[in-house]
């Protein structure tokens, strides 16, 4: 098995005016999108040798993520754990990839467990995720949420989820959304910025991509879906939409901008899904952690569970895959 694996890490999104000009052009078409993506499963096939290689670049992008209302300490050390090998050392030898050092793209908490999951993971190099602003809604007052964020920052977070105030792109105030992912982005410091739009809540598809053009130019380093907590989280047409304002930004500014589909993915399937459509719509440099995260901390047990079938021809029983969280 031959797995092509880089450490370049992109140059940081410096971010740009606001441009309305832009953000009022923006147009997409409903129907186009979603005929795209239902061609995605039946054009491209992909089984055996490479099917198992395209799981493991799917495990290396991922967000191991515990955001559940009854976290405890231990809990977040268990998933620390998990993150640090990810798969069962019978089955890394079997695969035989052990020389590759498997581990996955991130660790995700609340701010009340940043502290933790920076020392169970010290050493490692993977670094901590968390989520602020008032997650899952993004409410709170932009004093707090300015301070949260400093908080994390200075905690040992290394990369900030954000969620967007929703209220502004319904407004259409565009110079009030870039206003605040900026003033987060100067909290954030040199810890990466993911930006949550809240896709499913949002409306239309030329909504999530304004506000995606926004986020950029105002200097995110990931657009993010959702928080996982909507009623509708990622679906491969609205991250359509967000791609393919990640690639018009590149080719206008040169700056490159990671993406995170997060919520509702759960099989192994759907991770190769949108692998190929990373793969197709911006290319091999968005098939690594530096510019493509899962935020799906459930995808792994099924990706274990191929994997496992790939080596013995057998599927495994369910008590014997891993504990999950969400």
């Amino acid at each position: 098995m031959r797995i092509i694996l880089t450490n370049s890490q992109p140059r940081r999104n410096p971010g740009t005016e606001l441009n309305l000009d832009w953000i009022d052009s923006v147009q997409m078409n409903h129907s186009a999108l979603e005929r795209r993506c239902a061609t995605l499963s039946k054009r491209r096939s992909i089984k055996k040798d490479w099917q198992a290689a395209w799981l493991l670049k799917s495990l290396r992008c991922m967000d191991l993520t515990t955001l559940s209302s009854d976290d405890t300490p231990q809990r977040v050390r268990r998933l620390c754990a998990k993150a640090r090998q990810p798969l069962r050392q019978e089955l890394i030898e079997s695969l035989g990839v052990k020389e590759l050092n498997l581990r996955v793209g991130a660790v995700c908490v609340y701010h009340a467990y940043v502290k933790t999951a920076v020392e169970a993971l010290k050493n490692t190099g993977i670094p901590v995720a968390a989520v602020s602003t008032g997650f899952p809604h993004g409410l709170n007052p932009m004093p707090r949420r300015i301070e949260e964020i400093k908080d994390s920052v200075t905690a040992g977070a290394e990369e900030i989820d954000i969620v967007i105030t929703r209220a502004y792109v319904f407004a259409g105030d565009w110079q009030a959304l870039y206003d605040e992912i900026s003033a987060f982005r100067k909290a954030c410091g040199a810890a990466h910025l993911k930006t949550i739009l809240g896709t499913g809540e949002l409306g239309t598809f030329r909504n999530v991509a304004k506000a995606s053009l926004v986020c950029m130019m105002a200097g995110a380093d990931y657009i993010k879906t959702s928080t996982g907590k909507e009623s509708v989280n990622a679906t491969l047409p609205v991250s359509l939409v967000m791609i393919r304002m990640i690639r018009e930004y590149l080719e206008i500014t040169g700056s490159y901008v990671g993406f995170k589909p997060a919520g509702g993915i759960r099989s192994a399937k759907q991770s190769l899904e949108w692998l190929i459509l990373m793969k197709e719509e911006l290319g091999r440099e968005w098939l690594e952690p530096q510019l493509f995260r899962f935020g799906a901390s459930g995808l792994l047990t099924d990706i274990e569970r191929q994997l496992e079938h790939f080596v013995t021809a057998l599927y495994s029983a369910a008590h014997r895959q891993p504990e999950t969280y969400s």
